[in-house]
């Protein structure tokens, strides 16, 4: 699906670091650290990034949209 704009929990805007963090991510960075250096420090906050899929810089969006 589309990444959030806010936490579902919290409500802090996540939406703001999420292209950086697909950028690092497959530069072959450890989540872990890329969320620290980003600020992101919340757990729920976390949880949106670790559950958001993401394989080979493709979203699920990405796929339903083919089956348009």
């Amino acid at each position: 699906m589309i990444f959030p704009i806010r936490c579902f929990s919290c409500g802090n805007v996540i939406s703001e670091v999420y292209d950086e963090y697909k950028t690092r991510l497959s530069n072959v960075e450890s989540p872990e650290e890329i969320l620290n250096d980003l600020g992101v420090t919340k757990y729920c906050c976390r949880r949106m990034f670790a559950s958001h899929r993401l394989e080979n810089g493709k979203e699920l969006f990405d796929d339903i949209v083919e089956y348009r």
